[in-house]
């Protein structure tokens, strides 16, 4: 059995950018979005054992009063987000290798004007794909460009906390879930009580926390967070349905008043290897505004793939151009686009 930090650092030259550790099988790692052998030999459930009190210590006795543990790690000179957790009894791990250093906005590839989150004083950011898509990697690089430029309190709800952040001209205070306050919603209350002007909430898991930015946007915070959906107007109808009938009226309108802009994001497998995100920006103009109060959401994909001088992007025209860029296959331009047979269309023109 080889060492956590021997695994991590192989795991590292390989550029995986997960590791699983399971009873009965080899260590497992995902290259280029594809889960393959790290090593050949097959871990027995001591060895997942050993492998998760080297990384959690004595919060592992955690796990026997929850099944599962959330936290973030050092190891091999790399930053991990790890989850532990019991499957038949037994200890199995999931770690994400977190990216080395927070990157700069311009060089995720999104849109130029994607400048503008960092220069808003109030409303709300959401970053919105799938698990695995990048989601923190770009909340941490708005979070660096305003840290960088303008003379703030920002304070960050992180379950749990992936990328640190150094005080630049901003002050930052970071919390993690469980350790420095009990849940998204607490602290988010007790945030507003903390003179902040920008608040990152890790995820917007439920309605009392949805309902709790919306307060927070509304009274002059910029908030910025994620959810788990794919397209911007189906970020929209997610939160909306996340609230009883009776109040979904009066969540468009908060909506369509203090929301800024909404990114969507997918990592695409790269023809020459590797991935690459693609990227839909929603920025809320009049238009989109009165489509979210007049309950026309299926509406917004035109606003967006007609705004384009306004800084809009959809994800199938993002997609277009990383193909005709020779980025990625026609194929996967198809398969990860909303509509495939418009996008076979549009391929064809």
């Amino acid at each position: 059995m080889l060492s956590i930090e021997k695994l991590i650092g192989i795991a590292s030259e390989r550029d995986a950018s997960d590791v699983h550790l399971i009873a009965g099988l080899p260590p497992k790692c995902r290259i280029d979005g594809r889960i393959t052998d790290l090593y050949g030999e097959p871990l027995t459930p001591m060895d997942c054992e050993q492998y998760g009190e080297s990384l959690a210590g004595e919060e592992i006795k955690k796990i026997r009063e929850t099944g599962q543990l959330d936290f973030a790690a050092a190891v091999a000179g790399r930053r991990l987000r790890v989850n532990l957790f019991r499957q038949q009894g037994r200890l199995s791990a999931a770690l994400r290798l977190l990216r080395d250093g927070i990157p700069k906005l311009s060089e995720l590839g999104l849109p130029p004007a994607a400048g503008l989150f960092s220069k808003w004083n109030k409303g709300i950011v959401l970053v919105t794909g799938e698990t695995g898509s990048g989601k923190s990697t770009t909340l941490a690089a708005i979070l660096e460009e305003i840290n960088a430029t303008r003379p703030l309190h920002i304070i960050t709800l992180e379950d749990p906390i992936e990328y640190l952040h150094r005080h630049n001209q901003s002050v930052v205070s970071q919390r993690e879930i469980g350790l420095d306050t009990e849940s998204y919603v607490t602290g988010l209350r007790a945030a507003l009580r903390q003179a902040p002007d920008v608040i990152l909430v890790g995820e917007m898991r439920d309605e009392e926390t949805i309902k709790t930015a919306l307060t927070a946007a509304e009274t002059g915070h910029l908030v910025i967070s994620t959810l788990h959906t794919v397209g911007a107007a189906n970020t929209i109808d997610r939160i909306i349905d996340s609230f009883p009938p009776a109040q979904q009226e009066q969540v468009r309108a908060q909506l369509s008043m203090v929301m800024q802009a909404v990114v969507s994001q997918q990592l695409i497998p790269k023809v020459e290897g590797g991935v690459v995100p693609a990227f839909e920006v929603m920025f809320f103009n009049n238009a989109i505004r009165n489509l979210i109060r007049e309950s026309k959401i299926h509406q917004i994909d035109n606003i967006i793939a007609t705004s384009q001088e306004e800084g809009m992007i959809s994800m199938d025209n993002s997609l277009i151009k990383l193909y005709r860029d020779g980025v990625i296959s026609r194929e996967n331009a198809i398969a990860y686009s909303s509509n495939s047979e418009l996008m076979e269309k549009k391929l064809a023109r």
